[in-house]
């Protein structure tokens, strides 16, 4: 966690990852003291993006082996994920994987993702959380054992969901693929 209503999730080294944060938590709360206001997510990603970037145009120093999600909302409750890389661009999404198999991940998340997800969110429904977690199923073996689900909602700090949830999140996922392939086989038999 950056500040309370901005996250950072990263691929790459984490030492990079560790002084990247430090620099970001620093430049916020240098920003907190001068404009006595919280920086935007915007305003975090660029900051970081800078950081960057100057490390690739100088000698003597090796560039940053990290690439970035930093997700959260502003201060008028609008969510934002930005994503940054090594070479210090950054840009906005509104779903995104980063590290080992993004690739299978991301084309998951474009075709199935629906931007009614961010608002029936707000109630009971979990349904970017239950696609997240499909996207996950898409290429992690061993299904809930090495998935992990933290999220955030409006004015409160990043919350991890409990490994018990994630499970019975997965054998629910799990058992609709199945029920979904038995349809398919039915209708090509028929």
């Amino acid at each position: 966690m950056v500040i309370l209503l901005v996250s950072l999730a990263f691929a790459g080294l984490v030492a990079d990852a560790r002084v990247l944060v430090n620099k970001a938590r620093l430049e916020c709360q240098s920003y907190r003291l001068t404009m006595e206001d919280s920086p935007t997510v915007e305003y975090v990603s660029r900051f970081i993006a800078r950081v960057q970037q100057r490390y690739t145009q100088r000698g003597g120093r090796r560039p940053f082996g990290i690439s970035n999600l930093i997700t959260g909302f502003d201060a008028d409750g609008t969510p934002n994920l930005w994503q940054t890389d090594p070479t210090g661009s950054h840009t906005s999404w509104k779903a995104l994987a980063i590290g080992r198999n993004a690739k299978s991940v991301r084309e998951f998340l474009e075709e199935n993702y629906a931007e009614t997800m961010e608002t029936e969110e707000k109630g009971e429904d979990d349904a970017a959380i239950k696609l997240a977690v499909k996207a996950l199923l898409e290429v992690v073996e061993s299904g809930a054992k090495n998935i992990e689900i933290s999220y955030m909602t409006p004015g409160e700090p990043m919350k991890t969901l409990e490994a018990s949830k994630v499970e019975a999140m997965c054998k629910e996922i799990e058992a609709a693929k199945e029920a979904e392939k038995s349809k398919k086989k039915k209708k090509k038999s028929t």
